[in-house]
C-alpha cells in the first residue's frame, strides 16, 4: 500500500479514524474527510505519526459537489486516486412510527446516498486511470431485519443493491481493474451509538457483541490488498443470506425481541437528533468505550438486559446457518419442509 492513494469519508471518529490509521502504517497518502474539521485534524495527526501522509478535507457526504471536490483535492494533491473508502453512516433509533421524518431522510441521505454520492466523485478518477478500488462498510444490517433502526437497515439494503448494480455495469464495460468491495461487519465499538438519534425514550447501548474497530480497519486493508465482491467481519456474508433465505420469519421475529433487550437500557432519555443534523463536538476517539463496558457486566453477574434476551446476535444469525442448510436439505430430498 506504500505510496497508494486512499480517501476515507467518515474519518473524524470510529471505523473511518481506524482505518485511517491502518492505511498510514503501510506507506499510504489518506485523505480524511467528515464533518468535524478540528476531528478531521486529529485524525490526520495520527495519519502522520503512524507514518503515513495526510490531507483533511471537511466534507458532508450529503453535499455532491463537496464530494467531488474531495476527489479532484486528492488527485491535485497526490497524483490519483486508488483507493476510495465510503465509511460515513447515521443511525436514528425508536419505532418507525415515532422517527420524525426528517430524521429518517437524514439517515438515508448520509447512509445510502453518502455513498452514491462517493461512486460519483470516484468512478470518473477511477475510468480515466483504468483502475481503483471503491470499498464500502456496508453492515449485516443490509442483509437482516433492523427493527427500531429502520432508517439505518433500509439504507443498507440499498447500498448492497446499489453496489452490486454498478459492479454488474463495470463488468460490462470492460473495467476489469475497477473492484467494489463491500464490509459488512456487526456491532462495533465505536462513537457511532452516541452520534444517533434517539426518539425512544431509553438510553441507548450497542448491541452485543460489539467488535473493535480495529479489526473492521484490518478487513478493510485486507480488501484493498485483495479485492473481493464483499467479506463479514466475524459472519460471513453467505451465512446471513441462507440464513434469511430458509429461515427469514423465524429470525426476523427473534431479532425484533433481541434488538429490543439488547439496545435499550431501561433509564429515560429525551428525544434527540444526536448528529443527524449538526455534527457533535465530543465522541471523537476511535472507540466507543462499550466492549468495556460489556465485559465489566457479564464479569460482575448481573442479570442485564443483554444477559435476559438470551441468545445474543451473533449466536441468533449462527443458530440460523444449520437450520436453513437443513431446511435446504430437507426441502431437496421432499420437496417440502414441514
Amino acid at each position: 500500500m506504500r505510496g497508494q492513494v486512499v480517501v476515507i469519508t467518515g474519518a473524524s471518529s470510529g471505523i473511518g479514524r481506524a482505518t485511517a490509521r491502518a492505511f498510514a502504517a503501510e506507506g499510504a497518502a489518506v485523505v480524511l474527510a467528515a464533518r468535524r474539521e478540528a476531528a478531521l485534524h486529529q485524525a490526520a495527526e495520527d495519519v502522520l505519526r503512524a507514518g503515513g501522509r495526510a490531507m483533511a478535507v471537511p466534507t458532508d457526504v450529503r453535499d455532491l459537489n463537496g464530494m467531488k471536490r474531495l476527489a479532484d483535492r486528492a488527485v491535485d494533491a497526490f497524483g490519483g486516486l486508488d483507493v476510495w473508502v465510503n465509511n460515513a453512516g447515521m443511525a436514528s433509533f425508536g419505532k418507525f412510527d415515532e422517527t420524525p421524518p426528517e430524521a429518517f431522510t437524514a439517515v438515508v441521505d448520509t447512509t445510502f446516498m453518502g455513498v452514491v454520492h462517493g461512486f460519483y466523485a470516484a468512478l470518473p478518477h477511477m475510468k480515466d486511470q483504468g483502475y481503483g478500488h471503491i470499498i464500502t462498510t456496508a453492515s449485516i444490517a443490509g442483509r437482516t431485519p433492523t427493527p427500531y433502526h429502520a432508517a439505518y437497515g433500509a439504507a443498507k439494503h440499498a447500498v448492497m443493491g446499489f453496489i452490486e448494480s454498478v459492479r454488474g455495469e463495470l463488468e460490462q464495460d470492460g473495467f476489469t481493474d475497477i473492484h467494489l468491495s463491500s464490509v459488512l461487519p456487526g456491532p462495533v465499538d465505536t462513537p457511532f451509538w452516541q452520534h444517533a438519534a434517539n426518539y425512544s425514550g431509553r438510553a441507548i447501548q450497542a448491541l452485543q457483541p460489539a467488535k473493535p474497530p480495529e479489526q473492521v480497519a484490518e478487513t478493510i486493508l485486507r480488501l484493498a490488498r485483495s479485492p473481493k465482491r464483499e467479506t463479514g467481519v466475524g459472519i460471513p456474508p453467505w451465512a446471513l443470506e441462507l440464513g434469511m433465505a430458509l429461515a427469514g420469519g423465524a429470525i426476523e421475529r427473534k431479532m425484533a425481541g433481541l434488538t429490543r433487550n439488547k439496545l435499550f437500557d431501561p433509564r429515560f432519555r429525551p428525544r434527540t437528533a444526536g448528529s443527524l443534523l449538526s455534527p457533535m463536538a465530543e465522541f471523537t476517539g476511535v472507540s466507543g468505550g462499550w466492549r468495556d463496558r460489556q465485559q465489566k457486566s457479564q464479569g460482575d453477574g448481573r442479570r442485564t438486559p443483554a444477559k435476559a434476551a438470551g441468545l445474543g446476535l451473533g449466536g441468533l444469525l449462527a443458530l440460523a446457518v444449520p437450520l436453513g442448510a437443513a431446511a435446504y436439505h430437507r426441502y431437496q430430498r421432499h420437496g417440502k419442509v414441514f
